[in-house]
């Protein structure tokens, strides 16, 4: 390829996308690959102002307020695609932890195609390979209960609203194509499943990673 390998790797919460972020890259740099780890919310410049936004909606959700959401993170994505991703080397492969697919995960009365279109529009990168990191909800559920941050989520508060974004992730992930990645057994099975679809869009063998 003539240009980084873009990789994201999106899930509701508590299904292990960081730890298996870390699982990844670890394969991956053990066969001397040169592995760019990005985070979203710590690439975007305007994460305060758009995490007001979040706030607000958590505390008076509308519609009007959800689009607002999707607008903001879509020109983060956008700022991200332009200054961030641009400037990294060629050879690399890029893993970013949530990109717009995370969207669909607990957007509630914005239809994803709508979300889909508006970081198309405003030329977000197309991730060269999307992974969705699934477990059951009750699983996710309990992962997350058992971290100091608990679930960490200002949108989701309820298991059932959990169930309901699970229900809605893994929905798109089918419409859209992406990658299934269900983190239920061990991180080395997992974290090789993405290492060989990241071989299979480079098409390179395995014994080369």
């Amino acid at each position: 390829m003539n240009r980084p390998l873009f990789v994201s790797l999106d899930g509701p919460k508590g299904t292990g996308k960081t730890t298996l972020l870390e699982a990844i890259t670890k394969a991956l740099r053990v066969d001397n690959k040169k592995v760019i780890r990005l985070c979203e919310k710590k690439s975007d410049p305007y994460r305060g102002e758009t995490m007001a936004l979040v706030n607000t909606l958590a505390r008076h959700p509308s519609r009007d307020l959800e689009w607002a959401v999707c607008q903001r993170f879509a020109e983060s994505r956008r700022w991200i695609s332009r200054h961030v991703l641009t400037q990294q080397p060629l050879d690399s492969i890029i893993l970013i932890d949530r990109w717009y697919p995370s969207d669909a995960a607990f957007r509630h009365t914005v239809p994803f195609a709508e979300i889909l279109q508006l970081n198309m529009a405003r030329n977000v990168r197309v991730p060269d390979l999307h992974v969705g990191v699934v477990t059951a909800a009750d699983v996710s559920w309990a992962r997350a209960a058992a971290r100091s941050r608990g679930l960490g989520s200002t949108v989701i508060q309820k298991h059932e609203e959990h169930v309901a974004c699970t229900e809605m992730f893994e929905r798109a992930a089918a419409e859209h194509g992406w990658v299934l990645c269900r983190n239920e057994g061990t991180i080395e099975d997992a974290a090789m499943q993405v290492v060989s679809e990241i071989c299979r869009v480079l098409r390179c063998p395995m014994g080369d990673l």
